[in-house]
């Protein structure tokens, strides 16, 4: 993959559920090191975007690549389907989501968590991969925890341990949905402060984000959703700063007002 190579590239994008239409062409990519967030207002297609680059809901339309190489389809339409699923789980490896929920496993503990995927589904090396899971619990400020079980957490220590989980795949990017919208405030803080971090690192990130302070602080790119379409995209300090579209000037304004 060369330097110009972006790691994630979407084309055209459309997807519906049925007769609703719900992304209507988008064109996002994501070299390495770019941060990347989606915002817009509820049903806007933030999330589903995310899905379908992770491959995770089957697009109607439109290329997804990852670092160059295009997912191979079949059929056409609401018919359409990855055609490769050893490509699939390459790239779904590649592009580890943090989801809203944390979807952590009830019955194991976080240090178990962590290590669950690069050991089943990548067939890493158990030793390795419980150094590498110590390592990157440790980064996300919850090295302590390794022994308890999720209940025993709270949200935004669950959410950590998540992140932590992502990051021990060793993906290319990392996708976000959301990945505070369930936390209260100060919880909420603590996932921050662990993302701005991640970004700080040059990691590659898709960021779907109500938290209009955090696609500032971290992002280098910014995409406004409405409706399915992109409204207005730029860098942060423009977008936040001097927006040109009136409806991207009374989200802000709204979200402001919360």
């Amino acid at each position: 993959m060369s330097e110009t190579t972006p790691v994630i590239e979407i084309r055209d994008l459309h997807k519906a559920y049925g007769e609703l239409e719900v992304i209507k062409g988008v064109d996002i990519s994501a070299h390495r090191g770019d941060v990347v967030s989606l915002i817009g207002s509820s049903g806007s297609g933030k999330s589903t975007i995310l899905r379908c680059a992770n491959l995770l809901e089957d697009s109607q339309q439109g290329e997804i690549l990852f670092k160059g190489e295009p997912v191979h389809w079949k059929g056409k339409g609401h018919h359409r389907h990855p055609d490769d699923w050893k490509q699939v789980l390459r790239i779904r490896t590649n592009l580890s989501m943090v989801f809203q929920q944390f979807n952590l496993w009830a019955h194991m503990t976080i240090l178990q968590n962590v290590m669950e995927a690069p050991v089943t589904v990548l067939g890493r090396d158990k030793a390795e991969v419980e150094h590498a899971a110590r390592k990157y619990l440790d980064k996300v400020g919850i090295g302590d925890k390794c022994d308890v079980y999720p209940a025993q957490l709270s949200g935004g220590q669950q959410q950590r341990a998540a992140i932590a989980r992502a990051l021990c795949m060793e993906p290319e990017a990392l996708l976000f949905d959301e990945p505070t919208s369930a936390l209260d405030p100060e919880l909420e803080q603590e996932v921050v402060r662990v993302i701005k971090a991640l970004a700080d690192e040059g990691r590659t990130m898709l960021i779907v984000t109500h938290d209009m302070k955090m696609a500032a602080d971290v992002s280098n790119h910014v995409v406004f959703l409405h409706q399915g379409k992109i409204e207005e995209q730029g860098d942060p300090d423009t977008l936040f700063g001097a927006p040109k579209t009136e409806r991207l000037q009374g989200f802000l304004s709204a979200t402001s007002a919360q």
